[in-house]
């Protein structure tokens, strides 16, 4: 394979390992998790809002590191870092220890993606970055995708499975150490600190916002959600994960779509499957084939809307990639933090209903923050 096609599976792999390992893959095992350690809704919420946390206090960290190092040793620290969280998670046995090692795995994906983006910027030809971009964020379905079959072959056994997930985190860091390139165009420039907030970036980080606190009704309770509906035990969660993780392949050619379409029509049209899928699987109306098919459009909408950003981000301050992509990927994960808690309490005083329906229209909200089609030149 040329570098290009190296670095291109070496980030896949290595936001595979971050995001759907190290980030996601708690919702799916939260059922077994809580049996063990006797977590409320309300505190898995917080757990999970820590994790969200931990990206973004790294994203930013890598956006600098990025700019000022370059990409490769911010891409080993991810995959490592990854490693160590996930061991945490592994052996934890107190919900104290959990929530610490829950939030140290999800940092790891707010190191992972800025240099990705520096690489690709430096390594791979204009008119294919935001395609190479957008196939390497799809790593994150191919490892959700992934964790399912692991939750299906080791039923309950989630604090075998973090470890395994850790393993795979240590190799994606020798690929890293191999396949990513040290000296990144970000690296080669003077960076001039915070960016100007145009009005691009403004809408960018309105519609992030949303979306984000918008997906953790799946990616933070999707496992309880199935288990309260239709008494799906870890099986169950593991099949709703698969689907999710499969269809969000379809996320890789987001850039391509924007390309074509403009990102009004691409954003609106995703958006609206986010929030289908969400009332899809966490409603009292669900059946399993309904669920299925929700969890399907949920992974292949959130995928394809981060692409989005992803491309919105760069596009809008190109050259800073790092930095443009920090911007919308980080207000994913602020909102994120904030939807957790706030979902988990909703369902604790109200009902998974109520808490569903409000998060599926939060979805709906950020297409009005919406970029127009003629403000972005895209690579």
């Amino acid at each position: 394979m040329s570098p290009r096609l190296y670095l291109g599976a070496t980030g896949f792999g290595l936001i595979a390992v971050c995001y759907g390992f190290a980030r996601f893959s708690f919702g799916l095992f939260l059922p077994q998790i809580d049996a063990d350690l006797s977590l409320s809704s309300t505190l898995s919420g917080f757990i999970s809002g820590g994790s969200f946390l931990g990206y973004c206090i790294a994203i930013v960290l890598s956006a600098y590191l990025t700019e000022r190092t370059g990409a490769r040793a911010v891409a080993i620290a991810a995959a490592v870092v990854a490693a160590v969280g996930m061991l945490g998670i592994a052996i934890a046995s107190s919900p104290l220890l959990l929530a610490s090692a829950v939030m140290l795995a999800g940092s790891s994906t707010g190191l992972a993606s800025p240099p990705m983006a520096a690489a690709v910027a430096a390594a791979v030809r204009p008119d294919r970055q935001s395609a190479t971009n957008t196939i390497i964020n799809a790593g994150t379905s191919a490892g959700v995708a992934l964790s399912g079959p692991v939750a299906l072959m080791m039923g309950g056994q989630w604090r075998l499975a973090f470890a395994g997930f850790a393993a795979a985190a240590f190799v994606m860091a020798l690929a890293a150490a191999l396949n990513v390139p040290s000296q990144t165009k970000a690296a080669s420039t003077v960076a001039g600190g915070l960016p100007p907030l145009n009005g691009a970036i403004l809408r960018l980080i309105a519609a992030a916002f949303l979306m984000g606190a918008s997906s953790t009704a799946l990616w933070s309770f999707g496992g309880q959600l199935v288990t309260i509906q239709l008494g799906w035990g870890s099986t169950g969660a593991g099949l709703l994960w698969i689907a999710i993780g499969v269809a969000g392949i379809v996320g890789a050619g987001a850039g391509a779509l924007v390309t074509r379409y403009g990102i009004d029509l691409i954003h609106w049209l995703f958006l609206a499957a986010l929030a289908t899928g969400i009332v899809l699987v966490g409603t009292s109306i669900t059946t399993p084939l309904l669920a299925l098919c929700g969890g399907m459009l949920f992974g292949a909408a959130y995928i394809t809307v981060t692409g989005v950003y992803l491309v919105w981000g760069v596009s809008a301050l190109p050259d800073r990639p790092a930095t443009g992509l920090m911007i919308g990927f980080l207000t994913i994960a602020i909102g994120q933090t904030a939807g957790a808690p706030l979902f988990g309490l909703i369902m604790d005083q109200l009902s998974p209903d109520y808490a569903v329906i409000v998060f599926a229209c939060l979805a709906f909200t950020a297409g009005l923050a919406r970029a127009g089609k003629g403000q972005l030149t895209l690579a």
